[in-house]
Order: C-alpha cells, then sequence, then structure tokens
C-alpha cells in the first residue's frame, strides 16, 4: 500500500512539475498584468447652488446644491484615490449668486476649491455679467480653467483648451468646449465677452485631437454641450459620431437626464443643479508600456436621499442668511391671485399637465410686459415665462416672487424693428405650438423649442391659428386698433437675451437699438429690478391682476364633452401627457380622442350622462343695479357659455370667482361646463 501510495505521488509530483512548466509562465503573466480603474465624478449647472434650496421660493431643495454634492464625493474619494471631479459650467449665476458678484472669490469658486474640483469647464452663463468678474474667478479657481472653442484677439485661447491629469501613470486628457451663441446671447451687452471670439465645437474638437496625439490614455471630453446641437452648430452626438477617440463625454446646458452610448462613447449629464453626480469607472490594462481603457461604466448617483456635508453647510453658512433674508424683503402688496388655475387640466399650484400660462394670456406675463414697455417707452412689448408655473399669490410681495416670475438676471432692451419683421418674429415664437389635428382635445407644444423661446406680446391683438402649418399662424395684428403696418417701424421692449436672436435672425442691427437699461441702470438695470420699481413708484407698492385677453389661440375644434372624458382620466392619472424625451418639455403631444379610442385608453360612454351636467337655470329678468336698492353681491343675469370658455375664465369677466359661480350653479363638476349652456353670473 505504501509502496503504491509513492508511485502514485511521485507521478503526481512528475505531472505537476511537467503541467507547472507550461502552465504557471503563462498564470503568471495574468497575475502580474498591471491593472487600474480611474473614477470621474461630474456635475453641471450648478446654477448658484451650495445650500439645498431654492431662494425663488425659500424652500428646500431636496436634490440640489454642492453640499449635497460633496457627500458623495467623499464617499468615492474613500472606495478610490485616483478620483477625478470636473464640473462642466453654468456655476456662478442665478439662485440669488448674483448677491455676491463684488467679492473678490465668488462662493460658487469658492465651494469649487473646497473640494477640490480637478476642472471647471465655464458655461455660457457665466459671460452674464461684467467680463472682469469672469476674468477674476478664473484666476480664483485653483486648478484647470477649461474651454477650447474661446480665442482672443491675439489669437490664443482665452483659457486652456484641455488638461492632462496623471493618476498612477495613467494620463488623463480632459476637454473642454462651450457653445459658440454667447456673442449672440450676450449681444446687448458686448463687453461681456470683449476680445473674445467663438468657434464651432466639433471643428475645435478635432484641432484638440491632433494636439493631443500621443499624450493621453484616457480621453474625456467636458463640455457645456447638450446632446443635440442647437442654433445650427453641433451638439455632443455629432461629437461621439466624429471622434470616437473619446472613451466619456461629460455634457450639461441642456438640464437633461442622460446615460447611453453612441458609436461606442459613453455620454453622461446629471441634470440640473445637482440633482445627481454623474460618476464614470474606467477600467485599465497594461500591454507592454502602454495602459489600454479595457471597460467605461456610466452612473448618475441621485442626490435626493443624501444628507448634505456638514462642513460646506457651516463654511458657506453666510451665504445662505443673505439669500434667505434677501429673498423675503416686501416691495410690495398682492391684491389678489394672479393665475387661479396654474395647471390648466388639474388646476393646481404644481403643473403636471398643461401649464395655463403657455395656452393663453394671464395677468403674469402681462405685469412683465407692462414694465417692459413703460421703462423702454415702446407701444409693444414681449416676453416669455421661463417657469410655466410661474405666479403671484395674494400677500406680501417679496423679492423672491420676483425671481420666481422672473428667472434670469436678463435686462431690458428697447428697438425699433418694421412691421415685416415683427410678423417674421411672432411668426417664430409661435412655431412653439404643435399642429392641430382633428381629434385633438389639447393643445400642444413643439419638444425642440424650450418655454423659454415662446413670447408672448402685449401693446397689440392678435391671434394664433395653429391649424396652419409654422411660418403662416400669427393672423389679425392690430397696434393701436390699426392693422400691423409691415412698411412701418415700431418700438419694442425685449430682454437683452431676445434681442440677440432678433439680431441673429437679422430682424434688428444693433443701431436699431434706442434703449438699454444696463446702460442706464446699471446693477438696478435688471428686469427684474424693473418690476420692483415699479410697483413701488407707479403702483403705490399695491399691485392688482390685469389681463387684457389680448391674444387667443384659434382654429382648433375641440369636443368639449370628449375633451372633459379624456381630462378626467389625466387627473385620476388614467392617461399621462407625454413629455420631451429630456423631460424639460410638458405636454408635447396633443391627446387625440379617437387614438385613445383606437389604443383602448376610452371605454367612456359617447357623451356625459345628463344628470352629471347641471344646466343653469335661466333668470327672467336682472336687476338693474343703478336703481335697485338690492345689494349688488345679489344683482344677477345669464350667461351663455362660448366654444374655449372655462369657469375660472367667466368668473374674471364678472369679477368673481369660480368658486362662487360653481356654487351658484350648484355645479358638481366645476371643470365641466358645455357650449351653449346658461349660468346664472353676477352683474358685472
Amino acid at each position: 500500500m505504501n509502496l503504491f501510495i509513492k508511485k502514485t505521488g511521485l507521478i503526481v509530483l512528475v505531472l505537476i512539475l511537467i503541467f507547472g512548466l507550461f502552465v504557471n509562465p503563462v498564470s503568471a503573466n495574468v497575475e502580474e498584468t498591471p491593472k487600474a480603474t480611474i473614477t470621474i465624478l461630474g456635475t453641471t449647472d450648478m446654477h448658484g447652488r451650495i445650500y439645498p434650496h431654492d431662494y425663488a421660493t425659500d424652500s428646500e431643495d431636496a436634490d440640489a446644491g454642492f453640499a449635497k454634492i460633496q457627500t458623495l464625493v467623499k464617499q468615492e474619494r474613500a472606495k478610490n484615490p485616483n478620483v477625478i471631479l470636473i464640473d462642466c459650467g453654468d456655476t456662478v449665476q442665478d439662485n440669488s449668486a448674483e448677491l455676491f458678484n463684488d467679492l473678490p472669490v465668488h462662493p460658487m469658486v469658492e465651494v469649487m476649491n473646497t473640494m477640490k474640483y480637478d476642472t471647471w469647464t465655464i458655461g455660457n452663463h457665466e459671460f452674464n455679467f461684467e467680463k472682469s468678474f469672469l476674468d477674476r474667478n478664473i484666476k480664483a479657481f485653483n486648478n484647470a480653467v477649461l474651454a477650447a472653442n474661446i480665442y482672443k484677439e491675439d489669437g490664443t485661447r482665452f483659457v486652456e483648451p484641455y488638461t492632462i491629469i496623471k493618476k498612477d501613470g495613467i494620463r488623463v486628457a480632459i476637454v473642454g468646449l462651450i457653445p459658440p451663441h454667447v456673442p449672440t446671447w450676450e449681444a446687448s451687452a458686448p463687453e461681456h465677452f470683449e476680445g473674445l471670439s467663438f468657434t464651432d465645437p466639433l471643428e475645435e474638437t478635432k484641432k484638440v485631437i491632433k494636439e493631443l496625439d500621443g499624450k493621453y490614455d484616457i480621453l474625456v471630453g467636458a463640455f457645456h454641450l447638450g446632446k443635440d446641437g442647437e442654433h445650427g452648430s453641433t451638439g455632443a452626438k455629432d461629437i461621439a459620431h466624429a471622434c470616437p477617440e473619446f472613451d466619456v463625454l461629460f455634457l450639461g446646458h441642456a438640464h437633461a437626464k442622460v446615460n447611453e452610448e453612441i458609436n461606442g462613447v459613453k455620454i453622461i449629464e446629471p441634470g440640473k443643479y445637482g440633482w445627481a453626480l454623474a460618476k464614470v469607472n474606467i477600467k485599465l490594462a497594461k500591454n507592454g508600456d502602454k495602459w489600454e481603457v479595457i471597460s467605461v461604466d456610466t452612473e448618475n448617483i441621485e442626490t435626493k436621499e443624501v444628507d448634505a456635508d456638514q462642513e460646506i453647510l457651516d463654511k458657506f453658512e453666510y451665504v445662505h442668511s443673505k439669500s434667505v433674508t434677501d429673498a423675503n424683503k416686501i416691495v410690495g402688496q398682492i391684491t389678489k391671485d394672479f393665475i387661479e388655475r396654474p395647471d390648466y387640466i388639474t388646476g393646481k399650484d404644481e403643473i403636471t399637465t398643461m401649464p395655463t400660462a403657455q395656452i393663453e394670456d394671464t395677468a403674469v406675463i402681462d405685469l412683465i410686459n407692462q414694465v417692459q414697455m413703460f421703462y423702454a417707452n415702446s407701444q409693444i412689448s414681449s416676453a416669455a415665462l421661463f417657469n410655466f408655473g410661474s405666479n403671484l399669490k395674494q400677500g406680501d410681495f417679496k423679492k423672491k416672487d420676483v425671481a420666481f416670475i422672473y428667472k434670469y438676471a436678463n435686462t431690458l432692451n428697447g428697438v425699433n424693428i418694421t412691421g415685416e419683421n415683427l410678423k417674421k418674429y411672432m411668426e417664430w415664437s409661435a412655431s412653439y405650438y404643435n399642429t392641430y389635428k382633428d381629434g385633438d382635445v389639447t393643445v400642444s407644444f413643439n419638444p425642440e423649442i424650450r418655454g423659454y423661446n415662446y413670447d408672448m406680446f402685449s401693446g397689440m391683438t392678435y391671434d394664433i391659428d395653429i391649424s396652419q402649418e409654422a411660418g403662416n399662424r400669427v393672423k389679425n395684428i392690430f397696434i393701436a386698433g390699426k392693422p400691423l403696418d409691415e412698411a412701418k417701424t415700431y418700438k419694442l421692449a425685449v430682454n437683452n437675451y431676445r434681442f440677440g436672436t432678433l439680431l441673429k435672425n437679422g430682424w434688428v442691427t444693433n443701431e436699431d437699438k434706442y434703449y438699454d437699461s444696463y446702460e442706464e441702470l446699471q446693477d438696478a438695470g435688471r428686469i427684474r429690478d424693473l418690476i420692483i420699481k415699479y410697483v413701488k413708484e407707479e403702483q403705490g407698492g399695491k399691485i392688482t391682476p390685469k389681463i387684457d385677453n389680448n391674444w387667443k389661440i384659434i382654429g382648433t375644434d375641440i369636443d368639449k364633452e370628449k375633451q372633459e372624458i379624456v381630462f378626467e382620466k389625466v387627473r385620476n392619472g388614467e392617461i399621462k401627457i407625454p413629455t420631451s424625451e429630456d423631460g424639460r418639455t410638458l405636454n408635447v403631444v396633443a391627446l387625440n380622442y379617437g387614438k385613445l379610442m383606437a389604443e383602448g385608453k376610452l371605454n367612456a360612454p359617447a357623451s356625459i350622462p345628463a344628470e352629471q351636467i347641471t344646466e343653469a337655470v335661466p333668470v327672467e329678468k336682472a336687476t338693474n343695479p343703478a336703481s335697485s336698492k338690492q345689494p349688488a353681491t345679489e344683482q344677477t343675469t345669464t350667461y351663455t357659455v362660448k366654444d374655449g370658455d372655462v369657469l375660472w375664465k367667466i368668473a374674471n369677466k364678472f369679477n368673481t370667482t369660480w368658486q362662487k359661480l360653481a356654487e351658484l350653479n350648484n355645479l358638481k363638476n366645476a371643470n365641466l361646463i358645455l357650449p351653449q349652456q346658461r349660468l346664472i353670473v353676477p352683474v358685472n
């Protein structure tokens, strides 16, 4: 037995030795192959947010702020020492950040230095202020400030086009880009970009890749660009198709939530304000004397459930305290809610379906336009709502309310424009709507056009016929009671951003500008400041909602019964209104009754049961308030509902509330009124 064991053991030993001669060197090579993981973390479009707080509403913003981002950054640095932290721009503007513009170092730059950011790609909103402000803060940033496609007059770049960071001997090249449209967007304040020119992102990327040849192991884009291009320039998608050398592209500018792959290139964008921290793990293996990328994993780590970093909160408490105090300064009184039903379908303040302010005239946009016309001394004005939920509520009128209805620090311009070009401008704006189709029960918006590019006009009356294709929609234009004269020149009030649009499209020239609030009033010349000034000085500190209903949408034939059937299913969650791919634009596809029926989403009867409709009792004779001793509140008449009417709109006509009309007419469903229905209404 022992001999057998010995012989067997000897054979096994010989086999092991033989096998080892062939196998062990291979195994040794596999084990000895160097490997590494580089983690790159990215933020973008933080827009003045350190604390998780929105100063325009003075409320907590659960998924915002550098303080929450820092908690995640610390966790990732604890996992892997090879971490690179980058920001993709639009950092120092918005959320009361301009309160600190006079400091030697802006708090948003100071917080990035505190968090040890490796790169900062400047965004277009960094140019919203004096160039000296940007120059000062670029100098204050501790590491690389990037933007390859900005040039000075001497042909050199304004900031670094790229930087190369080494981690454990691995060379990571990071390239920065910015949209080339800053001269258009800042056209009314050319001193903000004085001496600078901006080139096409794709062409500049190709140039930079040649400059970087042989200098990197990992190639990263830190772009203040969205996936799609705009205004005729290239976007990140175009760069990924043309330049597959990139391992990953960090995006910004579009405020989108992106995590995908295009042409073998990973692209990621973590939304806005600090909604998420973009994380990219890049694994490499060494092949000879070269590092080769073997995998790229991307994810957006959301911040909503993350605790804010206490060190950041403590260090920047002065920013939070000053911003809250400023937001709550009372500048006047609001006598009545400006919009009773901000969401057209649900009636709620939170906009989840269709924003009322985008489909009909409101007191909020009329106030903004009134202020613009007053200070620009113009005949007409145009303005967009930057926040679909913009509203003013009865009570104290505070600075935060102004920021809520007018988000950006824009200034005011007065320009001379011909009637012909004014019509072109109005058609450009009206392309915001999708074309109406038979069976539609909603008006919807073009997902390719942002809401901030939909302007509403005052000082004129006009209709928008959405049965027509874009470019042929604006009808019945009257100014001062006379039809638009295409040969005549009109005075138009616009913000500085829109003045750039008019310039770019050739509708005005720089010589056409006759008023600039920034030149006149400097830091007090922003439209937000003018709104406050107007309320204090021209309205005696009190503002009351006024709607002139000077424009309306026409060209629809909406069946109100069918609309209400669909609306009810939207309210209870059975039907969802589509949004744009990035979620930034609501209501991008009209709800069509026939299509919904074909899809089996409607099982309602063909008409609404009669018992659900309470028609108003006719009043034989209304009391004349001029001759009656009866209190005015008891004097009534009848009103016949017209196509397109809604209850709150009728209430405005008769200086009452929709709740009062619903009670007066015993309406079981305040959202359900039908054409030709008669309502009891108070004598106006």
